[in-house]
């Protein structure tokens, strides 16, 4: 069978291939750290998905009316909320960098949120995300370290 990308060994070794044969076995710790990533994204994604229901619950199925008696930035904040904790859900579940940098944004602006509209939000989220943002980082930093060794071993 023709090939037109070069030989099928070559496509393997240079990382293009869907599948790639060969020696998976050098990066057993890359994986154990990207694994560990991929699992903590995926927590995140459920706690996230469960927020941005909360915040839906809150526009669709208010026990009073909501948006007549809150201010405007309360109201804003919850749709806001509403839209990008999912949206961020979704990009954690699927472990893709936007995902990531949506989750961040989303963190920060509840701490913001936490801050600046009061009752949003419990001050005690200003601390969760900020512990969940600094383990974030440290699993990023350690399974890109960990690609990095893999990648010198071969």
């Amino acid at each position: 069978m023709k090939s037109f990308g070069g030989s099928e060994r070559e496509t393997a070794r240079d990382g293009s291939a869907a599948i790639r044969i060969g020696d998976a076995g050098a990066s057993e710790e890359k994986s154990i750290w990207g694994l560990i990533l991929v699992v903590f994204m995926r927590v995140l994604a459920a706690l996230w998905v469960l927020q941005g229901l909360s915040q839906w619950g809150a526009i669709l199925t208010p026990r009073e009316p909501l948006f007549d008696q809150v201010d405007g930035v309360f109201g804003a904040a919850v749709i806001f909320f509403a839209i990008l904790d999912l949206v961020a859900a979704v990009g954690l579940w699927l472990a893709t960098p936007w995902g990531g940098v949506l989750w961040l944004f989303s963190a920060i602006a509840q701490m913001f949120a936490a801050l600046m509209v009061p009752g949003f939000f419990a001050n005690a989220w200003i601390g969760v995300n900020m512990i969940l943002i600094i383990a974030y980082f440290a699993l990023t930093w350690r399974a890109g370290l960990s690609r990095e060794d893999a990648s010198r071993r071969r």
